[in-house]
């Protein structure tokens, strides 16, 4: 399994996948599909890209600590660092986010949100989170399917 999949745990043991699974499986990847169809959609009807989205929701919802560098993008969005600068590039011209170097260390460049990209990114994320208050509950049920399938069986009691 690419490294990039596995759990903090370590890569989980299935040993059989049964009709039941399969159909758990697709209908939790249906789910989501319909979901990021949603998302992708309001970004596009935002005049920007669905990853354009995803950088500036990346860049705000950082956790504690973290810097957003475009390595740190780069990881968040799963992409190589070529494509993270294109689309800080692309947000940039939009007058969505702008560069900036670090305080401590000037060779680190850092992404920010300008006010602009910030309205963009609130206006989304709201409607995002009304779809998913009425997607969520199938969203959850369908994961909670698949993982109660995957669940290996409790070891006996001594």
């Amino acid at each position: 399994m690419p490294p990039h999949l596995e759990t903090t745990k370590g890569p989980a043991r299935v040993t059989e996948v049964t009709a039941d699974g399969y159909r758990q499986l697709a209908e939790f990847r249906y789910q989501i599909r319909r979901f990021l169809r949603y998302s992708e959609e309001a970004a596009r009807a935002r005049r920007i890209e669905p990853q354009q989205h995803q950088l500036l929701l990346a860049v705000k919802g950082l956790p504690l600590g973290a810097r957003p560098s475009i390595g740190t993008l780069a990881e968040r969005l799963c992409l190589r660092h070529h494509s993270t600068v294109e689309l800080v590039d692309r947000l940039e011209e939009q007058g969505a986010v702008r560069r900036c170097h670090h305080s401590e260390d000037r060779r680190e460049v850092l992404v920010e949100l300008t006010p602009h990209g910030n309205r963009l990114l609130h206006r989304l994320s709201r409607e995002i989170v009304r779809e998913l208050r009425v997607s969520g509950p199938e969203l959850s049920r369908a994961l909670l399917a698949v993982l109660a399938h995957l669940a290996p069986p409790e070891p006996p009691r001594a």
